[in-house]
């Protein structure tokens, strides 16, 4: 799973280390479930904050990384 982090002031951002202060939600590490949440809005939901498509596209990218190193 994967950590994305919304902090008091609104910033939304990647959380590899997963101990940053703030509204935390989880996704799993595949292409296909960050794509459908994106799709159905589940971070901004969570989060209750519009996640911009570059935090995805970063969370696709961190996926990717990791399929490498395998």
């Amino acid at each position: 799973m994967i950590r994305v982090v919304r902090t008091k002031e609104g910033e939304v951002f990647v959380d590899l280390t997963g101990k940053k202060s703030g509204r935390g939600a989880y996704v799993s590490k595949s292409e296909d479930a960050i794509a459908l949440a994106q799709k159905k809005k589940v971070l901004d939901n969570q989060l209750e904050v519009k996640v911009p498509a570059e935090i995805y596209d970063e969370l696709i990218r961190v996926v990717l990384r990791e399929q490498l190193k395998k």
